[in-house]
């Protein structure tokens, strides 16, 4: 009887899971409107007077993205005052969506990941996370990656979608 030899541990396939590199922690979304009349009228001093006593101190180690959920066209100072505030307590504050804010997390990872142990090996981009990993995580690691691969992959290492090959 043969025996059955699993080629996938015994291969230098590196595995690059970004799930790896999610941050832990919470994500709040501040919605400016909050603060404005009827949701809507941004008057200043009302909207000063409303951050100035607002509890920041709940956002303390959050990632934070800064929003307005209706059609209010509000003065770019208005969220760069809200950031004034509450990035004091904050890990890090983003104009944007909490989907926004995911992606300038790993932007922000990837960019300082060190590439070189993957110096012309395959690698297989992981496919399948429990973890809300942004899509454009995906293109930065390919991206990042591909400069030091031999080659690249998409998936689990039983039905891999090739991506890249470097030329020899």
């Amino acid at each position: 009887m043969d025996e059955i030899i699993n080629r996938v541990a015994n291969s230098t396939l590196e595995v690059f899971d970004l799930e790896d590199y999610y941050p832990n922690g919470i994500r709040t979304q501040i919605d400016i409107s909050q603060w404005l009349f009827e949701g809507f009228l941004l008057k200043e001093k009302d909207f000063r007077e409303a951050l100035k006593n607002h509890d920041w101190s709940q956002y303390q180690n959050h990632f934070v993205a800064i929003h307005c959920s209706t059609d209010a066209i509000i003065p770019a100072w208005a969220s760069i005052l809200v950031t004034t505030h509450v990035s004091t307590f904050a890990q890090k504050v983003i104009l944007g969506s909490v989907s926004d804010l995911e992606s300038a997390l790993y932007q922000e990872i990837l960019l300082q990941l060190d590439y070189s142990n993957y110096q012309d090996k395959p690698v297989i981009i992981k496919g399948c996370s429990k973890k809300p990993v942004p899509e454009s995580a995906y293109v930065l690691a390919a991206q990042y990656l591909q400069p030091y691969a031999k080659s690249i992959m998409y998936g689990e290492a039983c039905s891999a979608v090739p991506l890249y090959k470097k030329a020899k």
